[in-house]
């Protein structure tokens, strides 16, 4: 296991940040929320409760941004969890959301976007098999989130064609986890 507060900090890519953009020409559809409802994701942080999540996705941010995800707030070093079976694509600090971990579904069609990990669990590695509920790392504030507000940015988008790990079409995430709204 990583400690929380000492994590390891993967080679930059050569994306522009690491951070999910938005994929030109991915379309997304009622049957992407009915099939990753059938995936049933688990909420990715021990002990979180879903009915105290909050919809932020559409959210402003700085620089006129949507949010695009849902956060989870819980004490720094919280086990977070995959939400799916699926494979760890990438292990990536970006200035914004720095400790993060890009794993694909079974099928490569949507990525799940864990940001501002304290650290990864030890022995992660890129292209390693996930197992839903897996401690893949800790809930931290790396990256731009406030110091006095650990959470886990979490974040869903269906993968275009290219299968790049850091463009996709954003899913809200809420409906998801929850179950409070369809989409």
């Amino acid at each position: 296991m990583v400690p929380p507060g000492n994590a390891q900090r993967p080679e930059a890519a050569t994306q522009p940040d690491g951070n999910p953009q938005g994929a030109p020409g991915v379309q997304l559809s009622t049957d992407d929320y009915a099939h990753l409802k059938q995936r049933n994701l688990l909420v990715p942080v021990l002990g979180a409760d879903p009915s105290t999540l909050v919809d932020t996705f559409n959210e402003g941010r700085a620089g006129g941004k949507k949010h695009e995800a849902t956060d989870i707030l819980a004490p720094r070093g919280t086990e977070v969890l995959a939400v799916d079976d699926g494979t760890l694509v990438k292990l990536f600090y970006s200035v914004r959301g720095g400790n993060t971990i890009y794993e694909f579904d079974p099928s490569g069609t949507y990525c799940y976007y864990y940001a501002h990990l304290d650290g990864y669990a030890s022995g992660l590695t890129e292209g390693q098999a996930l197992r839903r509920g897996q401690v893949i790392g800790y809930v931290g504030t790396s990256g731009d989130a406030p110091a006095n507000t650990p959470h886990l940015h979490f974040a869903i988008f269906k993968l275009g064609p290219e299968k790049q790990w850091w463009k996709g079409e954003p899913i809200n995430p809420f409906p998801l986890l929850t179950g409070k709204a369809e989409q």
